[in-house]
Order: C-alpha cells, then structure tokens, then sequence
C-alpha cells in the first residue's frame, strides 16, 4: 500500500516560489490501478516523481507499506526503486541497444547472473507480445511496440508497483486501447499496483478503478472511478467528465434556458428510449444539447445534457418523469437554468 501523507512540493524559480503540490492526502491499495488526472500544470508529473522521490517532497510522507521513504537512506532508496518501477510517454529506450539489451539494462544493474538475466528478459519479451522483438533496434519499431519494450523493461526488476507517466499520450486510439489492456493484464497476472497519471478521462474509464483528480497542485475529488464519472462534483471534475457541456449550452444560448443533465449509471438505463418516451407520455420533447455515453467494467455509463421548453411546470413534470428510470440521475443544473425554472418541491 502506498499513502502519501499531507505531501506539499515548492520550487523557487526566477519569478520565485511556486507551489506545484499542496497538502496532498491519499491512499492506494495493493493491486489498484489508480489513475491521477488533471489539466497541464496541473501537478501530476511532480506527484508521481515524488511517489519515486525523484523529486523530494518539501512536506509530507511517501509510505510504502508503511516504510516512509523519506527516512531510508540513499542506498536503501536505490533499493525500493526496483520496487517501484516507471514508463514515460517518450518510452526513454536507448536506441543504440536491441530490445533485448533495453530490457537486461536493470538486471545488469542487479547483479543478476548473464543466463538468468537473459531468460528472465525474453520471458517478458513474451509477456508484452514481442518474442520475435529481441535483435531488433528500437527505431525499427512502432510507438506501441516501442512501449511494449519500456514495460517489459520496467517488469524486469519484479516491482510491486508500476508509475504510468502520461504512457500513452504519444499513441492512436487503438495502440492506446491495447497498451491499457496489456497494463491490465499485467495487473492482474502478476498482482502489480498500476498508478496512472494522465490528462486523458479515457484513459481512467478504461482501466482504472479508483481516481484522484488534481488542480493547481491540490486534490480536489478522489474515489471510485464510476462513482466520480456518474456524480462529479468539483468543477474541475465536471470539465474532465463532460467536456462538450459548455460547447453545447453556449452553441444553444442558453443562459435561460431550463437545463436538466442526465447521468445514466447501468446498461438497461442508457439503453431505454427514455426521451421519446418522455415524449410520448408526458407531451414533452426535450431538446438534446450534448450526450456521450462510454462502457466501464460492463456497464453503460454516461451523461445527456437536455434543455426543457416550456415553463416550470414543464420541467417539474419532465424531472419527475426521469427520476422515476432506474439507474438514471436527474440533476437540474442552476448554474445554467434561471431561477424560476426550478422543480416545484
């Protein structure tokens, strides 16, 4: 288990002192793949290399297992890094060495005997589908092989934790969809706790199953992905989960306008013709403004941003209809609804 306790980290610059974390509390569990995420400049960089004191934190506590890193000495530090291993978005392979060579790098720094060390990295050559990968140079391969080559390469010291850094920033959809599934594989097999710091919602829906999402250095809402994705409450989060929200309420002038978001939390939820039964039954014909819907873990979760015309009693009864949907959350947003068109209680 890794927790980091009231972690702050200040730089001093010409322009002076900047605070790129502050105050950071929060607990990752043995064998979660926990995503970070959060807008550029956000901290996430910072946090991950002071999870690997790469970067010394000015405050607080790294725990790991309930060690604090920060009173081991360097020797002792060295150590816990093969524990905690890391990939980048720019795979960091040393493109005058084979594949091979990229992967017995930190068994050579081991110490591990030349036949076993070479066992140990075609094994996980094979482990991230590149056995025929070995002799080859890393510019011969793909972005994604590429990657494949710096996850068998962090694999090879057996860490108990995996450090994600943007990871798959640098990939297409498919290769991204593929690297994630492979990490979850990964996880699964081998019992690794995955940490993933990225600025890609998609990324946390796919593989992830807890979340922190971070904004000018603090955290600012934290906990179990599909219950973050269905119900965000801090703004920062809401830009993160539905970022066509804004797109769709000023492409609609909306600023009066009567705006119900649906969340939909289950596959028979999101599946159900809710709005044009809503038509049928209610007389009323919601205009749809945005909606995205993804899958997570078997599940169909998503939101649907609605303006309601009509009066408040038009939007009373429209709120009423779709509260009484299983698996549906109403939220009538009075950022954007003027005030009078507020439900009837």
């Amino acid at each position: 288990m890794i927790e980091l306790r009231n972690l702050s980290k200040s730089f001093v610059t010409a322009d002076g002192p900047v605070e790129a974390l502050r105050h950071i509390s929060l607990t990752i569990g043995d064998g979660d793949i926990y995503g970070i995420i959060g807008m550029s400049g956000a901290g996430k960089s910072t946090l991950v290399r002071c999870i690997n004191l790469l970067e010394m934190p000015t405050e607080g506590s790294v725990l790991v297992d309930g060690a604090d890193l920060a009173g081991m000495s360097k020797k002792e530090i060295r150590q816990m890094r093969h524990q905690i291993t890391m990939i980048f978005q720019s795979f960091n392979l040393l493109m005058q060495r084979t594949c091979l060579q990229n992967v017995l790098l930190p068994l050579k720094l081991m110490h591990m005997p030349k036949a076993e060390a070479k066992k140990r990295a075609l094994e996980l050559l094979e482990v991230v589908g590149l056995p025929d990968k070995a002799n080859s140079y890393p510019a011969q391969l793909s972005g994604g092989q590429q990657q494949r080559v710096a996850i068998a390469r962090a694999l090879a010291s057996d860490p108990k934790v995996l450090l994600c850094d943007e990871a798959t920033s640098a990939l297409d959809p498919k290769t991204t969809h593929d690297i994630l599934e492979l990490i979850r594989e990964i996880n699964q097999r081998m019992g690794i706790t995955v940490i993933m710091i990225t600025h890609q919602m998609s990324v946390v829906q796919e593989i992830c199953n807890r979340v922190a999402i971070l904004e000018h250095g603090t955290v600012v809402e934290e906990g179990e992905v599909s219950e973050v994705f269905s119900n965000p409450k801090a703004q920062a989060t809401k830009a993160l989960v539905y970022p066509d929200m804004a797109d769709g309420m000023d492409s609609f002038g909306a600023a009066h306008q009567q705006m119900v978001r649906l969340v939909f939390q289950g596959a028979a939820a999101a599946t159900r013709p809710l709005i044009a039964n809503m038509a049928i039954d209610c007389h009323i014909t919601a205009n749809i403004l945005s909606a995205t819907t993804r899958t997570l873990g078997g599940k169909v979760y998503g939101n649907m941003l609605l303006n309601i015309p009509g009066g408040p009693d038009d939007l009373a009864t429209a709120v009423k209809y779709l509260s009484a949907t299983p698996n549906v959350t109403v939220q009538v947003d009075v950022e954007y609804s003027a005030e009078e068109a507020q439900p009837n209680e």
